[in-house]
């Protein structure tokens, strides 16, 4: 399995974990603080986008022409990207690693377009206010443990990324993508099958699930899956029982509901709801 670059900075021995925050789906926030140190990311799974919290000015980009650092500043390392740093003084920063297919379809559903738009670029210690804001709010949502400020944060960092100017070719049309999102948003509650999708679509299984991959980024289950826990979420700020909400969201029982959602959310529906009754969500 490839490394992450939290995976190449747990190898440090200097390096120290300040904080972490699962947010589930392979997605998680790290705070970290390290000095004396050189680090080299050998072609990293998964994008990292970096605020430096503290310190910054002893850290230096080898392959980048040895660029330094400053509190405030942004990174970021798409995935692929090696890259080499040298640490002369202590800093401390935060990290938000996200698989490249979690990132394109939650970039997909909150621009309304192409997953292929999205273009995430090498940056280097750069005043980028618009990912950096989001990124010091994760951190404290990262001491706090606060998953609903992360998932507030994730998603305000995740519309400010900028769409390029593609001539996508290939996928599905606008209208057809249309279609389907309108139908599982529909029959969510139900039996969800790829031969419903395909007809939606006017093609065969095989390839309403390649092209649908090429234009959300993720798999048909993959984003049916996604859609039904956004639904539970909307739904766990209300009364409902949490066995209503599971028939409400097409799973096959409460168990199974937990089990999914944990693993998407690194959460408890129960946890989730009491977080949103703290944070005044519950209408």
């Amino acid at each position: 399995m490839s490394r992450t670059v939290q995976d190449f900075l747990g190898a440090s021995p200097t390096a120290r974990i300040a904080a972490r925050l699962e947010l589930g789906g392979r997605r998680t926030v790290t705070i970290w603080e390290n000095r004396d140190d050189r680090v080299l990311y050998e072609t990293p799974a998964g994008h990292t986008f970096s605020f430096y919290l503290e310190g910054g000015t002893g850290t230096r980009r080898l392959d980048a022409g040895a660029v330094a650092g400053w509190p405030g500043a942004v990174c970021i390392l798409p995935e692929g990207q090696g890259s080499a740093w040298e640490i002369t003084a202590p800093f401390r920063f935060v990290h938000l690693y996200l698989p490249d297919d979690a990132l394109r379809a939650a970039y997909a559903m909150t621009h309304d377009c192409d997953a292929r738009r999205l273009e995430v670029r090498d940056v280097t210690f750069a005043a980028l206010p618009e990912i950096g804001a989001p990124l010091r709010r994760l951190a404290l949502a990262a001491e706090a443990q606060d998953r609903l400020a992360a998932d507030g944060a994730l998603a305000e960092l995740v519309g400010a990324l900028p769409a390029r100017r593609l001539a996508v070719k290939g996928g599905l049309s606008p209208l057809a993508l249309r279609r389907i999102d309108d139908w599982i948003e529909a029959h969510l509650e139900g039996p969800i099958r790829l031969a419903d999708l395909a007809a939606l679509a006017g093609l065969s299984e095989f390839h309403v699930q390649r092209m649908f991959r090429l234009c959300r980024g993720v798999s048909p289950h993959g984003w049916v899956t996604q859609r039904r826990i956004a639904r539970a979420q909307a739904l766990l700020r209300g009364p409902e029982p949490l066995a209503g909400i599971a028939a409400a969201c097409g799973f096959s029982s409460q168990s199974h509901f937990t089990r999914v959602f944990g693993r998407e959310t690194g959460l408890t529906p129960a946890a989730y709801r009491a977080g949103a009754d703290l944070g005044g969500l519950r209408r």
